[in-house]
């Protein structure tokens, strides 16, 4: 493609320093989507973009790669919903084509084509997104939020005599990761390396190749142990799948599952969290009974999306956009968090959205994320619990300390300090008794013991959510 060469620019004899405006322009005076400049405030640079070029802009990826930024919430409905111009293939990607993308490109990670239904269209991404959509349909949702609860309150135990926390590094950082290994059948301790190592793909940095490489790794070695013995999971639910994924086929997906989950909770929990502790509106919704938790979760979703963007769709021909001429084998790159404040759809931005799931943090079309109420039930399960456990807990530095760090495709909060009255940590359940064994003729129960459903404790046994909400806001 060729942007429009609207400001030229001359070279000079000393390159500027890395933070310097003018490293936020390339050539021809189109916008970088990377670097300092355009992560310190990239909902400012699309406004600027939107103002400048409208609802489509071209700017430049890493390596000045050109490209298409989406910013109108129809126009990237548009593009989510015509995959006969706008492919999630990127083999169409021209650029790739002619070799300017080498394995060590920091895009190549989330851009290089793979066997997995992200990339795909049609039958083949029918095929593979149907065993997603089905494994995903078999998880108890029940015993899925036990699981969050149990994960919660473990995290909390961590730091809850101390009277503070750093709620992002100590609570939503790791939560997601600590479900997700569960659902798909990993060991627990695999967490907190694969929290470091999904970061650092979506960062796009110079080390996401070989964080890519250990997140593929450990789960080429998940696939071969559940293939030998499988267990009830994600991972063994696709092996079994009556569409016959391969082995490969199985460990990509879990790949796209995984970080695309990790990454997009951990950013909702931490953006909920700093919401409820700071917007004078939700705590007066929530306290007056007209915000739920969940409505609370969904303004997020609106406001501050976990996906800033997301890298892409390629045009399969040359067409039209938003007044733009796009080439065939141009990228674009929806802007979700742009799309989601068009004004053509919310002329005003402090309204309330409540129930609205109009918004286009999980993207739409047949690509939409299959995972998204997996998501939203991580995150308000999880706040939930933290809440009941620590009821006074407030923001431990003014608000206007707080700082974010923004990449490619996300934008998510350094720290949320935080201060409470120390608890002591729950006490851990007590193992029943084993049961008299049975007689010799008697028939074995199916499944092991760890494989039953531990029962959900008694009504009477459960603090109310709503009430230790209530008293916390009150205490505000």
């Amino acid at each position: 493609m060729t942007p429009p060469d609207e400001h030229p620019r001359t070279e000079t004899a000393t390159a500027p320093p890395p933070q310097c405006p003018a490293h936020a322009y390339g050539t021809g005076g189109v916008a970088r989507l990377y670097g300092p400049a355009a992560e310190a405030d990239p909902m400012g640079l699309y406004e600027q973009l939107r103002e400048r070029y409208g609802a489509v802009a071209p700017v430049l990826l890493h390596g000045d790669l050109p490209a298409w930024l989406v910013l109108g919430y129809r126009e990237n409905l548009d593009v989510m919903r015509t995959p006969s111009r706008f492919s999630r293939d990127s083999r169409n990607w021209r650029d790739m084509r002619e070799g300017k993308l080498p394995p060590e490109h920091p895009l190549a990670p989330i851009s290089t084509w793979q066997p997995i239904c992200a990339f795909a269209d049609g039958q083949v991404h029918e095929r593979w997104r149907g065993a997603i959509n089905d494994s995903i349909g078999r998880f108890d949702r029940r015993g899925m939020r036990r699981h969050i609860t149990r994960f919660a309150g473990q995290l909390v135990d961590r730091f809850c005599t101390a009277g503070k926390a750093d709620l992002v590094d100590d609570f939503a950082e790791h939560l997601p990761m600590l479900v997700m290994t569960q659902l798909l059948g990993m060991p627990e301790e695999y967490g907190p390396r694969l929290v470091k190592a999904a970061r650092d793909m979506i960062k796009g940095t110079e080390t996401a190749v070989s964080s890519n490489a250990y997140v593929q790794e450990t789960l080429r070695k998940l696939v071969v142990r559940k293939r030998a013995d499988p267990g009830p999971d994600f991972t063994s639910w696709l092996l079994e799948h009556p569409s016959e994924l391969t082995d490969d086929e199985v460990q990509q997906h879990l790949r796209l599952v995984l970080i695309a989950a990790y990454e997009t909770t951990a950013n909702l929990i931490a953006n909920t969290l700093r919401m409820v502790l700071t917007d004078p509106r939700c705590r007066a919704n929530l306290a007056g009974g007209h915000m739920t938790l969940p409505d609370a979760v969904e303004q997020i979703l609106w406001d501050e999306p976990p996906f800033t963007t997301i890298l892409g769709r390629w045009a399969t021909q040359d067409t039209e956009l938003g007044g733009h001429k796009i080439k065939s084998g141009d990228p674009l790159v929806l802007g979700l968090a742009a799309a989601n404040l068009d004004t053509a759809i919310r002329p005003d931005p402090t309204a309330p959205v409540h129930g609205n799931r109009s918004h286009l943090a999980f993207s739409g079309g047949a690509h939409e994320c299959p995972g998204q109420d997996i998501g939203r039930a991580i995150a308000d399960t999880g706040i939930e619990a933290l809440l009941t456990r620590l009821p006074d807990i407030r923001l431990a530095v003014p608000e206007d300390e707080l700082t974010w760090v923004s990449a490619l495709m996300s934008r998510h909060l350094v720290e949320l300090p935080v201060e409470f009255t120390p608890q002591q940590p729950q006490p851990m359940p007590v193992p029943e008794l084993p049961a008299p064994a049975p007689a010799a003729d008697a028939e074995e129960p199916v499944g092991s013991a760890a494989d039953q459903e531990v029962p959900a404790p008694p009504a009477a046994e459960r603090r109310s959510w709503w009430a230790s909400l209530t008293r916390w806001l009150r205490r505000r």
